[in-house]
């Protein structure tokens, strides 16, 4: 079960995407400032396809000593891991990383010429991305200037980089997508993420792990997840993440400022899961890596929170290995108050799905959600953020143990805070949907996000004797994971319970939402594609499946509709009961494919419904997007934490300052930040 890492963004796109319609570029950006917040800057700059922005933390200053000395000790923590994302997402990116920005530190000549100005753009691509490969469609990047150029900057700034890796960052054909989901190819040559050696197979991995698990073991480790595999003297062999092995040296630093962490924890448990997260750093032992989770998710007294390790598994293709992530909260009181119900209730969501009796959980345990102030994070989690998180992800421990849910509440805030509404005005079809939105989108997005991270990761179970998703379902895992939770919020936004609760005012959030949810699954998600592409990314496959299943499952009804107005394209919701209705059965199909291991009917719906894109409509998406000016695609300069120390070096007080250049905040965390040596 995933955690969602790009969901939330997306699923937000009818309040949140839409509202990026500021006309801005590099050289003279919008500053867009609210007079209520003292005229803090929340959008920066944007190039390319990409906006920066700011968030804020508030309440910080209400904290106690200790819980400030906390929350700094593990935004530092975070931060000392950051090389090991960007050696997972390619082997070659460290040494790349480090020439852009040997470049920019020491080039002195024409910095108005275009190709000066292009391979800034690129960098600012590079250090957005973790790498060379685009951070959502997984393509590699296209450098604007030329090869003689570049070697030219590298000549003037005397950067070493080999000639190999300099005809990686030109060559079109050399490891051109990180993540490669074609069936039709070898999902591990395909792909250039680092997770596996270069000439490591498919089916070579899946049969080592295949040796290795046990379908029938209720409480299954996760096999593969913090190492990498290689071709060793004797065979397959694994590189494990830990302390005195692969990645050790940043490892360390990490461990160094977690155990400073502990000394200043809020509780006996926070400190005890703290010291579980240290062990396996050192030990890089997969038991201990589910202790932790056991305790992490019952530790849920005190004001701060984090997340940090190897979690997710969207960048490996066969879904075993996780990138390194770190998200540190504080709780927002008023707001989790308020949401708290969601979780509270999740007994009677699970009762009450649309899914088969015997896929239900008879007990729904230990479910808790909260809306937090994001203070720092790092890894795959930065500069692009999710918005809605929802871990552990072992099935077994959900299921025994239960969940932990958060909505960085900061993080939406600023996404609001930084936009416009040009998208809105050109997709919807009537003034009246236009102007739903603008009333209840808000809260609708916020509610599927609620409902997707709470209820809909934590609800179902797997068969007994049936293997976990990434066994059974493979590189189809991820996608039907965030469809089945989407479309538990999908079905019970429309629940009259919603109204009951308190939850939403009345059903008009519900119709709202269905039409933000099949506008972008039809239409406007395909801003983010190059022209000629089809759809990989995980979170895109599973919006087109739902809305595109939907509209042919209700077409006899016209329960959705394709309309041309004025020569443009319009999704119409037509009936929105029997839309939910449509909503339930999917949902109850997926669920079924995911109980049952049933890996060709998952690739069936895949495939069939969420990969291939209609070439016109495409065409006419991106016509019309063009002449708006959005970024697609948005992430954040992180708040910077200031130690005060007296005359002994004690931490007296931490100070929050704001950064606002993009730039600057790369170049001061590869200063400080930079642990790892380039090849690992």
């Amino acid at each position: 079960m995933k955690a969602t890492k790009y969901l939330m963004l997306i699923i937000a796109a009818s309040t949140l995407l839409f509202s990026c319609g500021d006309s801005t570029n590099e050289d003279t950006p919008e500053i867009v400032v609210e007079e209520n917040d003292s005229n803090f800057v929340w959008k920066t700059e944007q190039f390319a396809d990409l906006k920066i922005v700011r968030y804020k933390i508030n309440g910080f200053d209400k904290l106690t000593l200790k819980q400030k000395q906390l929350v700094y000790f593990l935004t530092q923590a975070g931060y000392a891991g950051r090389d090991i994302i960007w050696d997972q997402n390619y082997r070659h990116n460290l040494k790349i990383r480090r020439a852009l920005e040997n470049i920019v530190q020491n080039y002195n000549g024409d910095k108005d010429a275009e190709e000066w100005k292009n391979f800034m753009v690129y960098t600012k691509r590079v250090w957005f991305s973790a790498g060379i490969h685009h951070h959502y469609s997984m393509d590699k990047f296209t450098p604007e200037f030329s090869k003689d150029y570049f070697i030219g900057l590298m000549k003037e700034t005397k950067t070493d980089l080999d000639n190999e890796v300099v005809e990686v960052i030109f060559n079109p054909e050399i490891d051109n997508k990180k993540v490669s989901l074609d069936p039709n190819k070898d999902l591990l040559l395909a792909s250039a993420s680092n997770f596996y050696g270069p000439d490591v197979t498919e089916l070579e991995a899946l049969d080592f792990y295949a040796a290795k698990i046990d379908t029938n073991d209720k409480e299954p480790i996760s096999y593969g997840l913090n190492s990498k595999l290689i071709r060793g003297e004797n065979g397959l062999e694994e590189k494990v993440w830990k302390s005195g092995g692969m990645y050790g040296e940043a490892i360390d630093e990490v461990t160094k400022w977690l155990t400073k962490a502990v000394n200043v924890a809020e509780n006996d448990a926070q400190a005890n899961a703290l010291k579980l997260l240290i062990e396996y750093y050192n030990t890089g032992d997969l038991e201990t890596w589910d202790k932790y989770n056991v305790a992490w998710v019952e530790a849920t007294d005190g004001d701060i929170d984090y997340i940090n390790s190897f979690i997710e598994v969207y960048n490996d293709p066969l879904g075993y290995r996780g990138s390194y992530e770190t998200v540190i909260q504080m709780n927002d009181f008023e707001a989790s108050e308020r949401m708290a119900v969601v979780a509270n209730n999740a007994q009677w969501f699970e009762d009450n799905s649309t899914i088969m009796p015997e896929h239900k959980k008879k007990e729904v345990v230990g479910v808790t959600y909260k809306v937090v102030e994001v203070a720092g994070e790092s890894g795959d989690a930065s500069p692009s953020t999710p918005i809605g998180v929802n871990l552990p992800n072992a099935n077994w421990i959900r299921a025994k143990h239960g969940s932990k849910s958060v909505s960085l509440g900061s993080i939406i805030n600023a996404y609001s805070k930084a936009g416009g509404s040009g998208m809105l005005a050109e997709f919807c079809y009537t003034e009246k949907e236009m102007e739903m939105e603008k009333e209840h989108g808000g809260i609708g997005d916020k509610m599927h996000t609620a409902l997707h991270e709470v209820i809909g990761h934590a609800s179902g179970q797997i068969n007994e004797g049936v293997g976990t998703p990434k066994e059974t379902l493979k590189n189809y895992a991820s996608t039907l994971e965030e469809a089945r939770a989407d479309l538990v919020g999908l079905y019970y936004l429309m629940d009259p319970k919603l109204v009951e609760m308190g939850l939403i005012s009345s059903l008009e959030v519900g119709k709202t939402a269905y039409d933000g949810y099949i506008r972008n699954g039809m239409m406007t998600q395909l801003m983010r594609l190059e022209p000629g592409a089809v759809i990989e990314e995980a979170h895109m496959r599973n919006r087109q499946l739902v809305a595109a299943w939907s509209m042919e499952k209700g077409a006899a009804d016209n329960v959705v509709e394709k309309v041309t107005k004025d020569g443009k394209t319009y999704f119409v919701v037509n009936d929105y009961d029997k839309l939910r209705g449509i909503f339930g059965e999917l949902l109850m199909e997926i669920q079924k494919i995911k109980s049952e291991g049933d890996y060709q009917a998952g690739k069936d719906l895949v495939e069939n419904y969420g990969v291939q894109v209609d070439a016109d409509l495409h065409a006419e998406v991106l016509e019309r997007v063009s002449k708006l000016n959005i970024a697609p695609y948005g992430g954040f300069i992180n708040p910077t934490l200031v130690p005060v120390t007296n005359d002994a070096g004690e931490i007296t007080d931490v100070k929050v300052t704001y950064p606002d250049d993009f730039t600057e905040q790369m170049l001061d965390y590869a200063k400080n930040f930079s642990f790892l040596p380039d090849n690992n």
